[in-house]
Parts: C-alpha cells; structure tokens; sequence
C-alpha cells in the first residue's frame, strides 16, 4: 500500500487554479522531493496532503485513509517541518521540544533524545531566540519527529543555511529516511534533491511534469557532456578536430568541449597526452528543471 496517493488532485484560489489535477503515488520508505519554481503550487500540494487544505477536486489518501474531512487518527502518524520555524517564545530548546512532545502525549525521554541526535544537547538551556539559523532548523526538525512519525513533510528545511550547515543536515535527514520513514521534501536546491531523493516531482503551475528517479530524470533530457581542458594544453583548433566534438569554446578555465560521446572523446585526449586538468561535467538535475520549467524571473 502506498504511503501517498493523489488522485486528480485540484485546488483554485478564484480564477487562479494553484494545482491542477494532480496524480501521483509515494510507497512507504521513499525519500521523495518535489521541485518547482515560485508559485508552482508546491506548497498549497503539501498542505491538502498534510490535511490543512481542503481540495476543490479529486482525492488524498494517506497510509490508505483520507484526509479530508480532518483525520484525527493520521495526525499521530505526520510529522510537518515549516520552512519558517515558528517556536513559542522566551523558552529553552530544552522546553521547546517537551512542549511538543507533551502535545502528543509523549514523555520527556524521547524529547530528550531527539534534541541530543539532532545535536543540540549543549543548547539545551539556550532560549530558541539566540540559536543560531541552523540549530533553530535541526530543533523545528526534532520537534516533528519527536512522536516517532511514520511520515515526514520538510518544507526547504536547508533555506538559508550555509553550506557547512546543509551538508550537515543532509546527514540527519538521511538518517530520517534510513529509518524507515517516508519523507516528502520540497527544495529549490537541486545538488539537495539530487543526493537525498529516491524520487523527485517537478512541478509547474499547478501540474506534476514529470516524476522520477533523479538519474532517469537526467539521462531522459540527453544534455551533451562539457568537457574542460586546462589553458595552453589543447588548441580550440585542435579540439574541434577530436571525434566526437560538436562544439568548442574557449574560456578562462581552459577550452571547453561539448560532445554527446564523452568516453570517446576522453579516450582521444588520452591518446595525445591531453588531459592535463580535465574537468567532465554532464546532465544534472538543475538542467531538467530548466529544461522542464523554463529560465524566466519568478517573483
């Protein structure tokens, strides 16, 4: 039985339709992103999942029951991280995630716990206004799981953090998912979604376009490979001559090779000693959004 299932799902806000018919499917244990631009209708997606939303049309079952009218019985079984974390004032970390747990019956243990895998323990008497962007992310984290959830919404819960601080918290949602849970995360960082999702949405204007593995995501847009050779070891001249080669550039980082035959073209490199700094890049998963999406300022 899925974990998810969306069936037809449709929303609109006056003449505005914010998501437009949508079917989809996420099995219990997936790690599931869901991408889009501003105003895709991501947000108003997870909110008729999570039960807080009302849809117009079609329907939510989670863990095979609906979720509209409110279903008290599946608010045990979500966990849902904001992407602006919203804590009750003046308190500790420490009384913070006690409270929530207290809110769904559970002991202080547990709270405890969670503040201690999340890292948090030598900022457990630091009032959750002195935190820092990052350990106010990794608490509101721990304070939606600290009832054990079996299902997670973690709404671009790395916004704003710096990278030291996002490849940090790849770890712990990682460690989510390895657990078993079923995680659904929405992100505007690619490389993110790229690493951590068993499967990613890409979503516009209110529509699911595609839906895939990452890796099936990118071979299907067939983008060509850039390969980049160090300045002063090939020639544009001579790169434009090497089989395989559709387009050549030069720039500041070397002499750029676009090629759809990146084996064959590496392997005539090597033949005339010409991989000194050679750098291979291919599709990644922020091409397919372009591609998919668009490139036009959205505000």
């Amino acid at each position: 039985m899925p974990a998810i299932e969306l069936s037809n799902l449709t929303k609109r806000y006056a003449e505005l339709t914010a998501v437009d018919g949508v079917s989809l499917e996420i099995g219990e244990g997936e790690f599931v992103g869901v991408l889009g631009p501003n105003g895709a209708g991501k947000t108003t997606l997870l909110e008729m999942i999570e039960g807080l939303r009302r849809p117009d049309g079609g329907e939510v079952r989670v863990f095979g029951e609906s979720v509209w009218p409110r279903n008290s019985g599946l608010q045990s079984r979500i966990g849902v991280q904001l992407q602006a974390s919203s804590f009750f004032e003046r308190l500790t970390a420490r009384e913070q995630i006690r409270t929530f747990a207290s809110l769904y019956s559970v002991g202080t243990g547990p709270a405890d716990e969670w503040l201690e895998r999340v890292g948090l323990s030598d900022k457990a008497d630091t009032r959750v206004e002195d935190l820092s962007g990052g350990q106010a992310q990794r608490l509101s984290i721990a304070c939606a799981l600290v009832h054990d959830p079996e299902l997670v919404f973690l709404d671009e819960p790395t916004a704003a953090l710096d990278p030291q601080a996002r490849r940090n918290l790849w770890d712990l949602l990682s460690s989510i998912n390895d657990s078993g849970r079923t995680v659904v995360l929405t992100t505007h960082y690619m490389d993110e979604a790229e690493i951590l999702c068993d499967r990613v949405a890409v979503m516009d204007r209110g529509r699911i376009l595609q839906y895939d593995t990452p890796a099936a995501l990118v071979r299907g847009l067939d983008a060509p490979a850039r390969i980049t050779v160090a300045p002063g070891v090939i020639t544009v001249e001579q790169a434009a001559a090497v089989p395989g080669v559709i387009e050549t550039e030069e720039r500041v980082e070397g002499v750029v090779l676009v090629t759809r035959d990146p084996g064959g073209v590496i392997t005539a490199l090597a033949a005339g000693e010409q991989l000194d700094g050679v750098s291979v890049k291919t599709g990644t998963l922020e091409d397919v959004f372009l591609a998919l999406t668009g490139r036009e300022y959205r505000a």
